[in-house]
């Protein structure tokens, strides 16, 4: 009872403390315009402050809080409002109840941003830190944002900055972590002011990266972007400083992770890329004569190889897309300079799910890891394949070799000559994502994805040794196109073992076995020279060696870059015949308003549903189903009768006149039926239709978050009344295949693309950002 009673005692005498200052301010604060009334303030509030820094006060009083936005602004002399915005700090660190206390009033908050805007420097430091403090919450991040704190300290920063930076790094408690130390002939202000800022550059979303004044923005994304030159030197060199009392050098809260984030948000809305046009990549890639695309599209797309015959001066005239790139590599003397040119600057480019089109939630996932160095097996492989085996050996560890798939084995500039030695011994020298670390090539990927209407084309490149393999015989789940750049290689194509095309991250469902073994014996051989092109459809098994010529006796060693067109599965035709599917039925439902609570709403809706199972099933089975849709393909006439219109509608009347044959009303029953009751969700693989976004609907539901839900709940009704069902599912099935429109569903089909190109367009400015000279 008596250690009750001083702990009462105790919080009574604290209360009457913060009671007395809060009386002592008001009346302060009531007669301000002498010297003793300040004087009294600043005692009463120095007091405050300590209190708060030993956290003696584990709470800022309300009473005090009401105060703020008068003392923050207080027109005495700056230390009224220096000590006041020092107290708000202090507060914001108390708890993550106080942080977000203070943060919910938003004159305290716009008080202390006009801070920053002031002439004495003891207050713009006490601000800043305030700031950095109080952003320490999502909540304080934001409510700071919306009050203009991050324009406030970028204009002041781009004032107080004018020398050059110095910058070290400083090891964390891993390589990938490591913190800034900078040098400058400012204080630790510009320091401060920096650490402030990329705080709160990182919490901004995409309109709050728009609102940034336009010359703002462009002067400090100059300012990053030669910071981070600086510091992905030193981090990929392995130049890394134990600790950081070296002389002359502030410490920083600013991580290279932290850095690479703030250079990769302020991209995503920057306009990299040179547009280029159809015509020169068809030029480029399937020579100068009249109809060669069209008669690629029409006899091998998606069916047979396809060699491109070039001279090798079509590699240097100034017209072709691949001449940048290769005058850049040309100019190199030995393979370790050729190396160094490839690997110098590079950083991993860590891997986006084909799903994933919210660029903010990627970075969010992938912030720790951004801007650290190559990984190996996700980035690069260093492997060849052995004569006699005919198994790939590799020549560095590989992630699925270790214990622990945590600690990857990353690649540093000691390692390039690890490389070069790799190389002498026969090994093959694999980088993946050469689009997101050269602009000519992203220039080039894009066009060439915008040419077959998909979101995204990679580009990898192969160094290969004379008399050496790679990689083992393997097929691709995307079509191919090898571009030899120098040297030759000698490659065998295998019969396709199956009709049926693989899928992207999925290539395990096309036919093995016996069929596959006898389809290995079939095989076309080509032989690439310097500006050759061989297509490889997705699914055809081939393998490449650097053997003799036949020309000069002699085997040369060979580089080629592989552009590789990623058909994702909402742009096969099964996609487009969903898009199809729900645009015929948003049409019916915006004309005859059926309730969904009715019968023959809910027929109508598992008729819908079960329509879409169908076209899925589709998918599994019919190779046409499984073909890219070119329907996307950039810059084509809106004439009817041209070719490429008509290819496309020919197909598309192809697969519905399949639907429409279609009877399997009982089969679809069943497998609706076994989904339910094994709890799979039968829908899962059309997820991507949310995208259509027609009033925040979904699969024809009207809650966008519950189409399996609504089948469950709707289907024993449904299947109960089995003769009934099946006559409406196929009069929804015969009236959807007669009346829809391949006009109709084209500008919704593109507005899906749409977005999962731009989202692909914010991966590649970010990555090529962070690979700037």
């Amino acid at each position: 009872m008596k250690k009750m009673g001083k702990k009462k005692k105790k919080r009574k005498q604290k209360q009457d403390n913060t009671n007395s200052i809060f009386a002592i301010l008001v009346a302060a604060l009531s007669n301000s315009n002498n010297n003793y009334s300040e004087f009294i303030i600043k005692k009463c509030l120095n007091r405050l402050r300590l209190s708060l820094l030993s956290q003696s006060q584990p709470t800022l009083p309300i009473p005090i809080l009401s105060l703020l936005p008068v003392l923050l602004n207080s027109k005495c002399s700056g230390g009224i409002a220096g000590l006041s915005a020092e107290i708000v700090g202090a507060a914001s660190l108390l708890s993550l109840e106080t942080n977000e206390q203070i943060a919910a009033d938003a004159e305290v908050v716009r008080g202390l941003v006009s801070l920053l805007r002031n002439s004495e420097k003891r207050v713009l430091v006490a601000a800043a830190n305030a700031v950095l403090d109080l952003s320490t919450t999502s909540v304080g991040r934001q409510k700071l944002l919306e009050s203009s704190a991050l324009e406030a300290l970028l204009l002041i920063f781009l004032q107080v900055h004018r020398s050059s930076t110095l910058v070290s790094l400083c090891a964390g408690e891993n390589g990938n972590e490591a913190s800034l130390c900078i040098a400058c002939e400012e204080d630790e202000f510009l320091v401060l002011l920096l650490d402030a800022a990329i705080v709160l550059i990182n919490s901004c979303d995409i309109e709050q990266l728009l609102r940034i004044p336009r010359k703002l923005y462009e002067s400090l994304f100059v300012f990053l972007k030669e910071l981070w030159i600086k510091v992905r030197d030193q981090l990929l060199s392995g130049n890394i400083m134990r600790s950081n009392r070296e002389k002359h050098f502030c410490s920083s809260k600013i991580t290279v992770n932290s850095l690479a984030e703030s250079i990769f948000r302020l991209s995503l809305n920057a306009d990299q890329l040179t547009t280029i046009s159809k015509g020169r990549i068809e030029r480029s890639i399937f020579s100068l004569n009249e109809g060669s695309f069209e008669n690629f599209i029409v006899n091998y797309w998606e069916v047979s190889p396809f060699l491109v015959r070039r001279s090798t001066d079509s590699l240097i005239e100034g017209n072709d897309i691949f001449t940048s790139f290769v005058q850049g590599l040309s100019s190199q003397e030995s393979v370790c300079s050729f190396l160094s040119c490839i690997f110098q600057h590079h950083i991993s480019c860590l891997p986006i799910a084909s799903d994933e089109l919210d660029i903010l939630s990627f970075l969010n996932d992938m912030r720790h890891k951004l801007g650290c160095p190559l990984v190996y097996e996700q980035d690069i492989r260093v492997l060849k394949t052995d004569k006699i085996s005919k198994k790939e050996v590799h020549f560095f560890p590989r992630i699925s070799d270790s214990f622990d798939v945590k600690d990857p084995y990353l690649i540093y500039a000691n390692d390039i000559s690890k490389c070069e030695e790799a190389y002498k011994e026969g090994y093959t020298i694999a980088l993946r994502g050469m689009e997101f670390r050269f602009e000519c090539l992203a220039n080039i990927a894009d066009g060439l994805a915008s040419l077959f209407g998909q979101p995204s084309v990679g580009a990898n490149m192969y160094l290969t040794p004379p008399n050496s393999q790679g990689l083992a015989s393997h097929y691709d789940d995307h079509c191919v196109f090898v571009c030899q750049l120098f040297g030759t290689k000698q490659w065998k194509i295998f019969a396709q073992p199956s009709v049926q095309l693989p899928r992207l991250y999925n290539p395990c469902d096309i036919v093995n076995g016996v069929e596959a073994e006898s389809s290995m014996a079939e095989c076309r051989q080509f032989l690439l020279r310097e500006g050759d092109i061989l297509y490889i459809p997705r699914g055809f098994s081939h393998e490449a060696c650097t053997e003799d010529d036949g020309r000069t006796g002699l085997a040369e060693f060979s580089l080629h870059l592989t552009l590789g067109v990623e058909v994702e599965r909402p742009f096969e035709w099964e996609g487009f015949a969903h898009v199809a599917l729900c645009c015929w039925n948003q049409a019916q439902k915006i004309h005859h308003h059926a309730s969904i609570e009715s019968f023959s709403g809910i027929l109508n809706l598992m008729s819908v549903n079960l329509l879409h199972l169908l076209i899925g099933l589709f998918g599994h089975s019919d190779p046409t189903f499984r073909k890219a849709c070119l329907v996307g393909a950039v810059s084509r006439p809106s004439d009817t009768k041209d070719w490429f219109y008509l290819n496309q509608k020919t197909i598309f009347n192809e697969l519905i006149g399949k639907i429409s044959a279609d009877s399997n009303f009982l089969e679809l029953l069943s497998s609706m039926e076994v989904a339910i009751r094994e709890n799979i969700d039968p829908f899962q693989q059309m997820r991507w239709l949310q995208l259509l976004d027609w009033n925040r609907e979904t699969l024809e539901g009207h809650d966008r978050n519950l189409p399996f839900t609504e089948a469950e709940i709707m289907f024993p009704l449904y299947a109960e009344h089995k003769d009934i069902a099946e006559t409406a599912f196929m009069q929804v099935k015969s009236k959807f295949c007669s009346e829809v429109s391949f006009e109709d569903v084209i500008e919704r089909y593109k507005m899906l693309l749409g977005k999962y190109k731009e989202t692909r367009k914010q991966y590649m400015n970010g990555m090529l950002s962070l690979h700037c000279n």
